[in-house]
């Protein structure tokens, strides 16, 4: 059955982040060739509907707001519910980012819906949509039906392809007026503490360090490796805690969740809470100088070695790969 679909862009310093796009894609199979409608919720975020349109979107809804600049959940869930209210939707499709996780479990309390978090992938079969999602931290998959009301999912980023971008595609961009009031809390100051260039948990490359980097100016050569390949750093919970980086770089059970096409863990042991949070990526190559390391288990290619000499050496091999490519 064909339904209507309403899929949340995410705007970033500006800019659509990618999940926007990939949702819109999950979108597409939850609809079955009904419609689907991109929302967008902002200061000023109108200029970015056409881009949700040519990533697939059939038309985009977008309210403004002047308390909408920073995002809150009170805010975010005003605009998102009167959305929906005038919309009418069988089905809503968040990306499951920081923002994603704490607005769709409100909207779905204040809508009485199930939710699907996290789905890595969607499909249909047997005449229902079928959503996979990763349980105990990543160890098993489990597929989830909605057998009543709404079908509301996450989907989580860099799992389900982004269709191809058509400049030539058109939908009508509209505004709707919401009153937004009695905000509960309000953002007076945004400090950034992540670092600068590619959002780790949307990278398709990840260097990451563990307390094998002895320091934090053992991650100066990581940062090299990872402008060099256009990827992130990031870090694990070790490394964080004896404050080699900041805690917006750890990746694992109690960090940030990545799927890169390509993850390189250095200096790494590979403890299970750390594995949580990066196992599922598409290649992962581990550098170590213990053979014997947890972290070789799920490798798919295993340097032991140092650190210290290996990433300078992998580095150097890459901009040659660059120069002649």
């Amino acid at each position: 059955m064909s339904r209507k679909v309403l899929v949340l862009g995410e705007a970033r310093d500006g800019s659509l982040r990618n999940v926007s796009f990939e949702a819109i894609a999950a979108a597409k199979t939850v609809a079955e060739g009904g419609e689907v409608v991109g929302v967008l919720v902002g200061e000023a975020v109108s200029a970015l509907g056409t881009e949700l349109v040519q990533y697939g979107a059939d038309r985009v809804v977008v309210v403004e707001d002047e308390k909408l600049k920073q995002y809150t959940s009170d805010g975010y869930a005003q605009a998102l519910l009167a959305v929906i209210d005038q919309e009418k939707p069988e089905g809503l499709v968040f990306g499951h980012t920081a923002l994603g996780k704490d607005l769709s479990p409100r909207i779905a309390g204040k809508l009485q819906s199930g939710l699907i978090s996290d789905a890595t992938a969607i499909e249909v079969a047997g005449g229902n949509v079928v959503f996979t999602r990763p349980i105990y931290s990543g160890k098993a998959f489990e597929k989830k039906i909605v057998t009543d009301g709404l079908i509301f999912a996450t989907v989580r980023p860099n799992n389900i392809a982004p269709l191809a971008k058509d400049e030539s595609r058109n939908g009508e961009v509209a505004s709707l007026s919401v009153e937004i009031k009695d905000l509960r809390a309000i953002i007076k100051e945004v400090v950034r503490k992540a670092s600068e260039g590619v959002d780790l948990s949307e990278a398709k490359v990840v260097i990451s360090g563990g307390r094998g980097v002895k320091s934090e100016e053992g991650f100066a050569p990581l940062k090299e490796l990872a402008q060099v390949l256009g990827g992130a750093v990031g870090a694990s919970r070790g490394a964080c805690d004896a404050e080699y980086c900041d805690y917006s770089l750890q990746i694992g059970q109690t960090g940030k969740v990545v799927t890169p096409d390509l993850y390189i863990a250095c200096g790494i042991s590979g403890a299970i809470q750390h594995l949580a949070g990066m196992s599922n990526s598409k290649v992962i190559v581990a550098i170590n100088k213990d053979p014997e390391a947890n972290i070789f288990k799920v490798a798919d290619y295993g340097i032991v070695g140092d650190l210290f000499e290996v990433v300078p050496l992998l580095t150097e091999e890459f901009k040659k790969l660059k120069v002649h490519s």
